[in-house]
């Protein structure tokens, strides 16, 4: 399962670099006109939330447009980003990996290939790749990131969580059970010490689940997936976590794992409460 919180709803800084005060009068500077990168992240999670998919992707496009036009390349490189976590969702295999390889494309001339932003494009980048099957290639991108995100003792919790999380789902489907388990716990041992990681740790558990049932099957590693089905659901249910559309993101995808392992009731309630957040969402906005 992957981490919506880390493929789609990123922070600016995520994707911004720093830069020095002294050049910003320079006449090259003086030619880019930023384009708002906070409003434009804010104005995607209220289409996402609200499930408007056309206006999201017109959103998207219209501000790559306004990026090329400005020569903001920063800006275009957030905007793939986002397109390609846009187009992964919604199934688009063509424009997901396309706008994942032009954001890649963009990280040497920027200058940040070893940099946050560099780590954010390369999980972006295979993240896309493990969703339509390129799950060597994912691991490529993905070791690319964790050199990045490990080198930096800066690095935000919820970024290295959501790695690990990606980096057991692509083993898992190559095969390397043992090697998942060991991502899966690090994502663990992470999550655990952040504030309001519960969300995450729910979403470890039951990537842990499926990767004891895909090695040793449903019989065999049964009393271990239940123990990871139920530590997942004591912590949906029991998270003091905001109920946003990041709640509801989690519980949806949730509930089909839920269900998958015969938690009915448990996926029934996830579904209930995350219709109850949207139509929330949809009504005050």
């Amino acid at each position: 399962m992957d981490r919506e919180k880390n493929q789609g709803t990123l922070r600016p800084e995520d994707y911004e670099e720093p830069q020095c005060l002294l050049n910003m009068d320079s006449p090259d500077e003086r030619k880019i006109r930023m384009i708002p990168q906070q409003r434009v992240l804010q104005k995607l999670d209220d289409y996402m939330a609200r499930r408007d998919v056309p206006g999201a992707e017109r959103h998207l496009k219209y501000w790559l447009q306004e990026a090329e036009m400005e020569g903001d390349r920063r800006g275009e490189l957030m905007i793939h980003n986002e397109m390609a976590g846009f187009y992964r969702k919604t199934g688009n295999r063509e424009e997901a990996l396309g706008h994942a390889e032009k954001a890649l494309a963009l990280l040497r001339p920027l200058g940040f290939e070893k940099s946050v932003s560099g780590g954010t494009t390369y999980v972006n980048a295979a993240t896309a790749c493990t969703a339509f099957g390129e799950y060597s290639r994912a691991m490529e991108l993905f070791s690319r990131a964790k050199a990045v995100y490990e080198a930096d003792p800066k690095t935000r919790a919820d970024l290295l969580g959501g790695l690990y999380n990606n980096m057991a789902l692509a083993c898992t489907a190559l095969k390397r059970y043992t090697e998942a388990m060991e991502y899966n716990r690090k994502a663990l041992a992470v999550m655990e010490q952040e504030p309001g990681g519960s969300l995450e740790q729910a979403i470890t558990y039951l990537n842990m689940a499926d990767t004891v049932a895909a090695d040793s099957g449903m019989e065999k590693g049964e009393q271990q997936i239940y123990e990871f089905l139920d530590r997942a659901e004591a912590l949906l249910n029991g998270t003091d976590a905001p109920k946003d559309g990041y709640y509801a993101f989690v519980c949806e995808k949730c509930a089909p794992v839920f269900e998958y392992y015969g938690y009915f009731l448990t996926a029934q309630n996830l579904k209930e409460t995350a219709e109850q957040i949207r139509e929330g969402i949809v009504k005050e906005s």
